[in-house]
């Protein structure tokens, strides 16, 4: 445990982003669920799909996590819907 008073504020600072960080995961991975769920059914529409990366976008903002991260998430999103679309025709 920290002894200083400073540390013990960055103990502190260090669990509440972590909470943060673990709810903005969290909905990103819900928003992946969701959005494939759609496009595997084949429902996925162009303001879910949206929705969806922009709950993905804002986490990369954040620095939740990488930037390339996100990008890999969208393009993966984007080829699973697109599939899906194609396969339904």
């Amino acid at each position: 445990m920290p002894h200083t008073e400073h540390r013990k504020k960055t103990l502190r600072k260090a669990r509440e982003a972590n909470e943060i960080n673990r709810a903005r995961r969290s909905s990103v991975r819900k928003a992946l669920r969701e959005a494939r769920t759609n496009a595997d059914a084949g429902t996925s529409t162009p303001a879910a799909m949206s929705a969806a990366v922009k709950r993905i976008d804002k986490p990369a903002e954040y620095g939740v996590f990488h930037q390339n991260k996100a990008s890999r998430l969208k393009s993966r999103l984007a080829k699973a819907a697109n599939r899906a679309k194609s396969a339904k025709k």
